[in-house]
């Protein structure tokens, strides 16, 4: 069975005070998550509304980025990594290339390192990132170009997450649903868990990744 991923919040992380206007969460965010249309086609990568409707408060500082947008602009390719995850493509062992085959490596990491600059400056408490992309995604990005006959994903981070889980930021996705609903709670003590389970601990992770 795949183990749980370090980069999650730990058990600590939920128990601290609770956040106020006077002494806020400090969030880094993937800009599109934030409702900034800086997806490769110009659009927030689906509705994720309800996600902002409760963590956007007077409690909760955020600070938006795209990593893509900063070196690539808005509309463009398709980065993915080829050769290994996110922190291969850091450690030059492998490649972030677009979907033309282009090499993006010298681009991805140095927005890498601006996100991870900014939220250091920023001294941010948590990061929440757009999971499967090249950049920001931190539980399963693809292994190769997503538009390849026949997939391929991996376990672990894009290059701008990995940057970020390297610097010690704890990260969590959109398909995080547990972690999510408890960091609803931290904020105002309304979420209460059920059967929320983390992109980790789904079904399709776990048959894909645990055979």
């Amino acid at each position: 069975m795949p183990e749980r991923p370090a980069h999650l919040p730990t058990a600590a992380f939920f128990q601290r005070p609770r956040p106020t206007a006077e002494k806020p969460l400090v969030v880094v965010m993937s800009a599109c998550l934030g409702g900034v249309g800086c997806g490769v086609d110009g659009s927030t990568n689906g509705d994720h509304g309800s996600l902002r409707s409760w963590l956007f408060r007077p409690e909760v500082r955020i600070v938006k980025f795209c990593p893509e947008d900063f070196s690539f602009g808005t509309p463009r390719m398709t980065p993915d990594s080829h050769g290994g995850n996110g922190f291969d493509v850091l450690d030059g062992k492998a490649r972030s290339l677009a979907e033309d085959g282009t090499d993006w490596t010298a681009g991805m990491v140095k927005a890498a390192y601006t996100m991870r600059d900014l939220a250091l400056r920023e001294k941010v408490d948590l990061a929440i990132l757009m999971d499967i992309s090249g950049a920001c995604g931190s539980t399963v990005t693809y292994l190769g170009s997503r538009f390849a006959e026949n997939k391929v994903y991996q376990k672990g981070p894009g290059v701008a997450a990995a940057a970020l889980i390297r610097a010690g930021i704890p990260v969590i996705s959109q398909r995080d649903d547990r972690s999510l609903r408890m960091l609803r709670n931290l904020l105002d003590g309304t979420a209460r868990l059920s059967d929320e389970r983390d992109h980790w601990e789904k079904k399709w992770y776990q048959g894909y990744f645990g055979k």
